[in-house]
């Protein structure tokens, strides 16, 4: 059998590798046999990984997760992020019942999820319709590194629904950024931002999910040149420690604005 962690865009990252199989020995010891599977997504699937990336990570167990198996995996993640605070606190990922990832439902939709970043803990978050963005994903492209291919615990996501979840997002997320721009207050929350408007247009206009910098470059060839200059800092606004242009912050609203409006015909992009 094939290493899963045999991947090219790796082999720079010893590190990365060792966190992984860290992480699967770890969870493997919290639910012993009730592990169905664990799977890896984002970028590592992509060939996108780069020393910007975050690890993401999909879990499925038999059943519910109890109390005392959420306080061991907490307990996990401490551990991994003491023993590496580079990459341990980059890892980003969630704890679902196999009924819970086949498909979205209403009452099953509360469950573990961890986020990168210091100082973040495993909580229960909502994996709620927005999330069939994420299954997508691990259906077309998991690696697998305990279980079945992950087509076989999930199922298909139409365009029509990505697109639905993708304009709803729009439309809530937007508005709220519109509303309190201060809150963009790091180069790399408005660097998240700009990427993610490329994603949105991305599924609006083809139905399908891409990763950021095939959305990034996508959305190159298709927007007008006055976008170009802000497309191209938003990569490389990914790295730590950058500080944030007003002038981006201002352009990256105004990009919202245009985004959102693209989605309501040419009359509302010329009002842009």
């Amino acid at each position: 059998m094939s290493d899963p962690l045999a991947l090219p865009n790796l082999a720079a990252y010893p590190a990365v590798r060792r966190l992984i199989a860290d992480l699967q020995t770890g969870i493997q010891a919290v639910f012993g046999p009730r592990l169905l599977a664990l799977y890896l997504d984002g970028s590592l699937t992509s060939g996108d990984f780069d020393q910007d990336s975050d690890v993401d990570f999909v879990a499925v167990t038999d059943g519910e997760i109890s109390p005392a198996e959420f306080a061991a995996l907490q307990d996990l993640h401490t551990r991994l992020a003491q023993a590496d605070p580079l990459w341990g606190i980059q890892l980003e990922g969630s704890y679902l019942p196999i009924y819970a990832l086949r498909r979205f439902a209403p009452q099953h939709c509360l469950y573990p999820n961890i986020e990168r970043g210091a100082g973040e803990r495993l909580k229960l978050a909502a994996h709620d319709a927005p999330w069939d963005v994420h299954r997508s994903i691990l259906r077309e492209r998991a690696i697998v590194l305990l279980g079945p291919p992950a087509h076989e615990l999930i199922d298909p996501v139409p365009p029509d629904q990505l697109r639905r979840v993708m304009s709803d997002l729009l439309e809530s997320w937007g508005q709220n950024l519109l509303a309190r721009p201060e809150r963009v207050d790091t180069r790399g929350y408005q660097s998240y931002i700009v990427l993610s408007m490329c994603r949105v247009l991305y599924t609006l206009e083809t139905g399908a999910i891409t990763s950021k910098p095939r959305a990034l470059k996508w959305a190159m060839g298709i927007l007008d040149a006055r976008w170009h200059g802000l497309l191209e800092r938003a990569w490389q606004g990914r790295s730590p420690g950058l500080e944030l242009s007003p002038d981006d912050l201002a352009e990256t609203m105004a990009l919202v604005r245009y985004t959102r409006a693209r989605t309501a015909g040419p009359a509302a992009q010329a009002a842009v």
